[in-house]
């Protein structure tokens, strides 16, 4: 039986103009590592310029054999808005004045990316991507492979270049392989891209 393997990762840590630091292209680089050696047919990215220039840092320390592309489907986005009363309250103030318009526009986006890439092969050959992309997308690629009800994506966080692997069959449901999975970077450059926390 054929299996999609989707291998996702979050960009690199980003200053405020959305542009790689110093510490996320180290992140970049020690992830290019991880995946070194893995078979991987194509790597797609967000198109901002954080997951992009993420994309070809990993591309510069792997073998350079698979394709790199930007994928619409993979920007910053909120896949969905939820009701007010299934809105937990320390989420109230983020969507406070979150106008129809935006909704409509991140749950098209949302159902793209499901469509285009949480699905099993078209043929009969394994294929192996890796999508760099945001943590809301990460967020909701899990949802959807969990079955869980949409507002289910908010509270899925993941660090920066954190690494999450999902596979994909024919008349199987996905099977989430591991989430947030951090061992190739050192201590110090893990758990960026959280909200602060006293565990960190």
């Amino acid at each position: 039986m054929a299996t999609r393997r989707l291998y996702l990762a979050r960009h690199g840590a980003a200053d405020a103009w959305g542009n790689l630091t110093d510490v996320g292209r180290e992140q970049a680089r020690l992830l290019g590592r991880r995946l070194d050696g893995v078979r991987i047919d194509a790597m797609w990215h967000s198109p901002l310029p954080r997951a992009r220039d993420t994309a070809r840092m990993l591309d510069l320390v792997m073998s350079g054999t698979a394709s790199v592309a930007p994928a619409d489907e993979l920007i910053d986005h909120v896949p969905h808005v939820p009701e007010p009363e299934e809105t937990p309250p320390s989420w109230v103030p983020f969507f406070d004045g979150y106008d129809p318009a935006e909704a409509a526009e991140g749950r098209c986006i949302a159902q793209r990316l499901t469509a285009r890439f949480a699905t099993p092969p078209v043929d009969d050959e394994d294929r192996h991507e890796v999508l760099v992309t945001h943590s809301y997308p990460i967020a909701w690629l899990l949802r959807d492979a969990l079955d869980a009800p949409p507002v289910r994506w908010l509270g899925l966080n993941c660090a920066n270049t954190a690494l999450t692997v999902i596979e994909y069959r024919p008349s199987a449901p996905p099977s989430i392989v591991m989430v947030n999975e951090m061992s190739h970077l050192p201590p110090e450059l893990r758990w960026t891209g959280f909200p602060a926390a006293p565990w960190v």
